[in-house]
């Protein structure tokens, strides 16, 4: 019998810890690191031998910012990740888990904000969710053949709906009363308890509910005053877990009040996290301001992450329907009409024109889009002429205002006019000293959300390509043992799970990959199936690159393949409880 389940000979070897890389044997058994040799192993040692000479073998990676609470109840296997070398994923963020709010409140809070189609969640929700605590969900999402292994945050906007309604929830003028403040703390107290990582807010107002009950209303976690978050900080802080917040755009100084929270005097440091830090288009001025803070805070005891994409963010849209159209009122009205007809009508009217120019022509308001036509680009179109064309150079041949170009062309067209845009991280100098901050988590993929929008699913990869070019052109902005540090170790580390290693006696969640194929478009994207939603969906595909994944000690792909008994079989992912080491507030 052999001793060993998998070999892996003769790779680069990064435990995850950023020591030196070095040329390693790996064996795996019972789903742990079973050896790391120096030496090589014999072959028949092992009932599998995986050749690893000239590539690397690595931790599996940790994304820790998706959007899959939904997907993953029907196609677990979530292999749009797992095929670019992600182990981990959590899920619960932006103040949207679906975990405590009935089906049809979880499917609203869930599918305008994050552009799945509601007609395709909902039934989900409904034919699964027999949970209502977040006991419950942990115990049913281990009855899944989960692919990668699974983390989760509590969403405050999923609690606040659960306890006061989602009506009640989404108002300015209402309040929770000291019993309902009672019962969300419950809830988060079972929560922490059960290895949640904490609780996840929004104050982004833009971020609208979907449904008729309360449509276009603002997530329920924006109505809630300051003390409301505090309060429940009080238990994240008692766990040592995580607070992960997104501020208003529109309101940068809001900045403060997570400062105010992480900062530890007299008391531990609240870990916290933010999104988003980028290096914006149209608000390039935040880059210092984000610097500035989390230096700030860390600086006087606080515990502070921003979350950093370590790529180009690049979005594409379906005529006006894309999010950052939400960040201005013109934008905004025309978002809150479901009828195509109605909104054709606003489009045409020349006063609604005339205020969708002013809010185009501001440059020195907060946002996040830049709100420049010529820096978008037409990709599809019944019109094949306007095709590779930008909307100014159009709108400047027809002589009109590009604003009333733009607008024409979305009547005419509707969600058939396809284009793009990069909003921000287009400076690659920038780039580099944004990943290259310590006081930064290598995250914000998004993945399984913005399913016509965006895609980076390979954000592990594109962060590598950009550290191995930076030493490729003898100006490195960190080592290969770090970036594979910062997106493995470090992440599981500062979260408290237990994850992003490969030293002996580690859960055996390994990759192994070929760096010579980061010479290819790390940011091309692609139309692709998603599994049980009927949809196909922007995704990434990098011939060539990973190899193996392998998770809990089982291969999950081979020779580049997703395997078939990946999110069929059991005993490939699992939830992943944080550090459950409670301590006082002081």
């Amino acid at each position: 019998m052999a001793q060993y389940d998998i070999l892996i000979q003769r790779g680069r070897y990064f435990d995850g810890t950023g020591a030196p890389s070095q040329i390693r044997d790996l064996a795996i058994k019972d789903g742990k690191i079973a050896c790391v040799s120096e030496q090589a192993l014999a072959p028949e040692c092992a009932e599998r031998v995986i050749s690893a000479e000239g590539k690397w073998i690595t931790p599996g990676f940790i994304d820790t910012h998706t959007h899959y609470d939904a997907e993953l109840l029907v196609s677990p296997s979530l292999s749009e990740s797992v095929r670019h070398g992600v182990t981990t994923v959590l899920v619960g963020s932006c103040s949207l888990s679906m975990i405590c709010s009935d089906y049809e409140d979880a499917s609203d809070l869930f599918t305008r904000v994050e552009t799945v189609p509601r007609e395709k969640v909902l039934p989900i929700l409904k034919r699964n969710k027999s949970w209502s605590t977040p006991r419950q969900w942990v115990e049913h999402v281990n009855t899944l053949p989960l692919g990668p292994n699974l983390i989760s945050f509590l969403g405050h906007s999923d609690l606040r709906a659960s306890v006061m309604g989602l009506d009640r929830a989404t108002r300015h003028d209402t309040q929770p009363g000291e019993a309902e403040m009672q019962a969300m703390e419950a809830l988060l107290h079972e929560a922490l308890e059960c290895g949640f990582l904490g609780l996840s807010t929004m104050c982004l107002k833009w971020d609208k509910i979907d449904g008729e009950r309360a449509w276009s209303r603002s997530l329920p976690s924006t109505y809630a005053h300051w003390r409301e978050i505090a309060r429940l900080n009080k238990l994240v802080r008692r766990y040592d877990r995580v607070h992960q917040g997104a501020p208003n755009a529109a309101t940068p100084l809001q900045i403060f009040d997570y400062v105010r929270e992480s900062i530890g005097w007299r008391r531990k440091p609240l870990k916290t996290t933010l999104i988003s830090q980028m290096d914006l288009k149209g608000s390039r001025y935040l880059t210092n301001l984000t610097k500035l803070t989390s230096w700030f805070t860390n600086a006087v005891k606080g515990d502070f992450r921003w979350q950093v994409l370590p790529t180009p963010f690049t979005v594409y849209a379906d005529g006006i329907d894309v999010v950052f159209f939400e960040e201005f009122g013109a934008g905004e009205m025309a978002l809150d009409l479901k009828d195509e007809l109605a909104r054709n009508e606003l489009l045409k009217d020349e006063s609604y024109r005339r205020n969708f120019r002013k809010f185009y022509g501001e440059k020195l308001s907060p946002r996040v889009w830049q709100r420049d036509l010529s820096d978008a680009i037409i990709i599809d179109c019944p019109d094949a002429s306007l095709v590779n064309k930008n909307f100014d150079e159009i709108a400047r041949a027809r002589g009109i205002h590009v604003v009333d170009l733009f607008l024409d062309l979305v009547v005419e067209f509707g969600q058939k006019l396809r284009w793009y845009t990069t909003v921000a991280n287009h400076r690659k100098p920038v780039l580099k000293k944004l990943v290259a901050d310590p006081n930064a988590l290598i995250s914000f993929s998004d993945a399984g959300a913005h399913i016509r929008n965006m895609s980076f699913y390979n954000l592990p990869l594109r962060m590598l390509k950009l550290v191995q070019e930076s030493i490729d052109e003898q100006q490195p902005i960190m080592s290969i043992e770090r970036a594979v540090w910062r997106l493995t170790g470090e992440q599981a580390q500062w979260l408290g799970v237990d994850a992003g290693t490969i030293r002996r006696g580690d859960r055996a969640d390994v990759v192994v990959l070929d760096p010579a194929g980061f010479a290819q478009d790390l940011e091309a994207v692609h139309w692709a199936e998603m599994d049980n939603f009927d949809l196909k969906r922007l995704v990434n595909r990098n011939p060539g690159i990973v190899k193996q994944v392998v998770i809990n000690g089982k291969l999950a792909v081979d020779d580049e393949r997703i395997l078939p008994a990946l999110g069929t079989e059991p005993g490939y992912g699992r939830f992943i409880a944080a550090d459950n080491r409670k301590e006082s507030d002081t």
